[in-house]
């Protein structure tokens, strides 16, 4: 591995960085999966401390699109709506798999987490949306880099 995944003895899961009124994110995994899921931990670590988040509640995620860039903004949109329509907090993401349908892409995973309760969790940014803008995910011989930027 090259160091951009490993500092010392302890793997990176994701790294931020500067946008005028935004924030991006790289993340990094062995498998697009494990990519996936860092991308989840890395927004949500956004919107709080997700160390302080239990994981009580479960929710299912399936979704489908035409490539993995947009599976992406799909699968980050979706974690986004539910903590908005159920005010949940998630600090748990598993991508059991994405797998090439066709001409489709489909993920199928799960993330768990708790109502959202100011007073036990810490209130960080408000993430309005996920953007396009710069989206990318790189295969290389360490497994995956993803950039993700988001609207807050």
């Amino acid at each position: 591995m090259k160091k951009k995944y490993f500092k010392g003895d302890n793997e990176i899961k994701y790294r931020y960085f500067d946008v005028t009124a935004d924030i991006g994110f790289y993340t990094y995994g062995k498998t697009i999966e494990e990519g996936f899921e860092n991308s989840g931990l890395a927004m949500f670590n956004v919107i709080t401390d997700t160390s302080k988040v239990n994981d009580i509640v479960t929710k299912k995620i399936a979704i489908e699109s035409e490539d993995l860039v947009s599976l992406l903004y799909k699968y980050l949109e979706e974690l986004l709506f539910i903590h908005e329509v159920d005010f949940l907090l998630f600090s748990y993401f598993k991508v059991k798999s994405i797998n090439k349908k066709n001409k489709t892409y489909e993920l199928i995973g799960e993330v768990k987490g708790e109502e959202i309760d100011w007073s036990k969790h810490e209130r960080k940014s408000e993430v309005k949306a996920i953007t396009y803008h710069m989206m990318t995910i790189r295969k290389n011989e360490e497994g995956y880099e993803l950039k993700v930027i988001l609207d807050l």
